[in-house]
């Protein structure tokens, strides 16, 4: 079990009650604590090649794709208890968030399947579960406050997100899908259904398949921004105007700009967005 302390401190009792459960019946868990960025990758990476059959991330979406990614191409599974702010992959997968059901299904242990996507650019290969973001969402993550996370949560990403509207460039993004050059004003490369929470961006993704629903925000401008922030908070954002979605397996960003996976930091562009080689098992309810 990986326990990311930076995104589990306001849940981080949810943690404590399902280890009670499962020591409670016997099961043997070994926790262990992440140090630095990358490290719950290092630590799923050693605990597949001593032959567990189950790494658990305990923490946010980050903390799920940097296990994930120390679990890719073994047959180790990976769990999850979601500690962090968003939490989207549990909501996309409809995992459990009572301790005692979580305990529950790692405990049973029955799987499906997750197919992650690869992110390469210049500063190298990110994995990612959930979504990858180039434009003002991912401004807004780079320049995030780790303070300001920790006291207001998901309020942060609102508060954050006005202040970068202000003074985010509004540069076009070029990107090719699949080969066919299009623009936007932002681009959101998902896996699943949902973002932000369990807001609906990509009706009839299925995170199990290969291949990404590409969310193409054609309006720019902090005018645009507004009215894609209020068809969020409405639950509309799938049908608001001048977004459109495309199917793809193979996307290019060609521009520069900063980018962010599963909520965090992820480089910038340019970079190109594929597939992983083979899907991961995951606990599931």
């Amino acid at each position: 079990m990986i326990y990311n302390p930076a995104a589990g401190q306001r849940r981080v009792h949810r943690l404590w009650d399902v280890l009670d459960i499962l020591t409670g019946t016997g099961m043997r868990v070994r926790l262990r604590e992440t140090a630095y960025p990358g490290h719950a990758t290092k630590l799923a990476a050693e605990a597949a090649s001593q032959g567990a059959t189950l790494v658990v991330a305990a923490g946010g979406d980050g903390t799920v794709a940097e296990v994930a990614a120390g679990l890719a191409g073994t047959p180790t599974a990976l769990g999850i208890i979601p500690l962090g702010t968003a939490n989207v992959l549990a909501l996309e997968l409809n995992l459990p968030f009572r301790p005692r059901e979580i305990a529950a299904a790692l405990a049973f242990g029955r799987t499906s399947m997750l197919w992650p996507g690869i992110a390469s650019g210049p500063g190298g290969s990110r994995l990612f579960v959930q979504m990858l973001g180039v434009g003002l969402d991912a401004q807004v993550v780079h320049r995030m406050p780790s303070g300001l996370k920790r006291c207001l949560g998901r309020g942060a990403y609102v508060a954050q997100t006005f202040r970068e509207m202000l003074r985010y460039n509004y540069r076009p993004i070029h990107v090719k899908l699949d080969g066919n050059a299009v623009q936007a004003g932002s681009v959101i490369v998902s896996k699943g259904r949902l973002y932000a929470g369990r807001y609906l961006l990509a009706p009839g993704a299925s995170s199990a398949e290969p291949g990404f629903s590409v969310a193409l925000f054609e309006a720019d401008g902090p005018g645009a921004a507004l009215m894609y922030g209020a068809a969020l908070s409405l639950n509309v954002l799938s049908r608001a105007p001048g977004m459109r979605l495309v199917r793809a397996s193979h996307v290019e960003f060609l521009d520069a700009g900063p980018a962010q996976a599963d909520g965090d930091p992820a480089g910038a562009a340019p970079m190109i967005v594929e597939d992983a080689a083979s899907p991961i098992a995951i606990v599931t309810a």
